[in-house]
């Protein structure tokens, strides 16, 4: 489905919405299903992540076991694998019962469910290993729910509610780990007035794994997206395996049809790098300078979501009144310029309202690209006979940048200084913003045109 005002001769025969409009749009149903749906996207991810790493570290773990379970992230990384089998099989009884899209979304949040619950039967002092195995099941079940969450997400809503319902998805979706974080450990802390630390540990994940029904009552609650259904249809006589064939090379070779699709790749990995490049080093960096890492939780956590939620909706905003490259160009602009909030906090020195605003800054305007770079990737997610294998492809070489482009960035920060290496981070957006003129000089953006079967 294409993205809001795709097109630059839509953008100019319609009026631009007001906020009242804007706002109004985050009402309707297929939106409020999509929020709900974001928030259960967003609470396990936690789980698997720094939420049990403090259980590990109060339970007395070894300092060099907590530090390998970084990699029970990995499925989120390489969900698109099996990717391909969520767009082709069928899930016995689920798919029959519920349709193509909600009964994976249905199955995946039981198996979310059932993971979480054996994660917080597992001891981090006497069974690691066990600790392992629970955290990987969350994850790798987690990374599944997310993929059905995004295809449903991009083949439900018309284009008029894409940018609201990207703005909602994301903002649930920090809502949903701001519960799995701070939440979590205040129930936990609230059991331990009455149970042993080890259960109340127990007794807050299981808490956890009960929110989850938050998503399966949402999709139970939703209707299943009319394009998927077109879809089911077409594909309805092939078998298993060639469904999952047709998933997997369609959705490689279908993009790379297009005109100027390896340009489109490039901007994809490019696009967050000056975002990634500068964000890998906030918290060393301001610990560094004299804060403390309570000063550093206290506004990151306060502030900082209240200001990423802004950004979010303000991103919508930008992706539904303007066309999609100039929403680019916004998003890409603004995430960048936000660094030198960074720069100037570092020739400031400790000062909590200095921080304050310079998290507050860099918060919002880096959702703002989120939120439009969201819009863009669905955008390129055409064809519901693969939008979930392609739309887990996409946010896959999206991470190449965040992860492996900006690893270097703390070498730059040692030579540099932190005030000049901030401002080079501002130019690490260069590239992508050349891609982008490139793109739009070649009509990219008209050509993306709706979701067609």
């Amino acid at each position: 489905m294409t993205a809001p005002d795709a097109t630059s001769s839509a953008v100019a025969s319609a009026p631009a919405p007001s906020w009242r409009d804007s706002l109004a749009v985050y009402l309707q149903p297929r939106v409020l299903i999509v929020l709900f749906l974001g928030f259960s996207s967003g609470l396990p991810l936690a789980l698997s992540g720094s939420t049990l790493l403090v259980w590990m570290a109060e339970a007395g773990v070894d300092l060099g076991t907590i530090g390998l379970f970084a990699l029970v992230g990995t499925p989120y990384t390489l969900k698109f694998l099996w990717a391909p089998l969520v767009d082709a099989l069928h899930v016995p009884f689920f798919t029959h019962a519920f349709g193509r899209r909600r009964g994976w979304l249905v199955f995946s949040q039981l198996l979310l469910i059932g993971a979480i619950l054996l994660l917080a039967l597992t001891d981090p002092a006497r069974s690691p290993l066990l600790v392992a195995l629970g955290a990987l099941l969350v994850a790798t079940m987690s990374s599944t729910q997310d993929i059905v969450v995004d295809a449903f997400r991009v083949e439900s809503l018309p284009e008029s509610e894409q940018a609201a319902g990207m703005a909602a998805y994301v903002a649930a979706y920090r809502i949903g780990m701001l519960v799995s974080t701070a939440g979590a450990l205040f129930i936990v802390t609230g059991f331990e007035a009455v149970v042993p630390r080890g259960a109340a540990w127990m007794w807050g994940y299981v808490v956890m794994a009960a929110m989850v029904l938050i998503g399966t009552v949402t999709a139970l609650a939703a209707t299943e997206p009319a394009q998927s259904a077109r879809a089911e249809a077409v594909t309805r006589d092939d078998g298993a395996l060639t469904r999952v064939f047709h998933a997997a090379l369609g959705a490689f070779s279908e993009f790379l049809q297009r005109k100027e699709a390896w340009t489109a790749l490039a901007f994809v990995v490019l696009f967050k790098f000056t975002d990634a490049f500068s964000g890998n080093m906030t918290v060393p960096f301001v610990i560094d300078i004299g804060f403390t890492r309570n000063d550093y939780a206290v506004i990151v956590k306060g502030v900082g979501i209240i200001a990423t939620l802004a950004g979010g909706f303000a991103g919508g905003f930008v992706a539904r009144r303007y066309s999609l490259a100039t929403s680019l160009w916004i998003g890409g602009i603004v995430q960048a310029m936000s660094n030198l909030s960074f720069s100037w906090l570092a020739l400031v020195g400790v000062n909590e309202w200095a921080l304050t605003l310079a998290i507050t800054s860099d918060n919002f305007c880096n959702a703002i690209g989120t939120v439009i770079f969201v819009a863009y990737l669905s955008a390129l997610c055409q064809n519901p006979l693969h939008t979930a294998t392609q739309y887990a492809l996409l946010t896959a070489l999206a991470a190449v940048g965040r992860t492996y482009l900006s690893s270097g960035a703390g070498y730059l920060a040692k030579e540099t200084g932190w005030p000049m290496f901030f401002a080079i981070s501002v130019l690490a957006a260069i590239p992508s913003l050349m891609l982008l003129a490139y793109l739009q000089k070649r009509g990219h953006f008209e050509a993306l045109g709706p979701v067609r079967v």
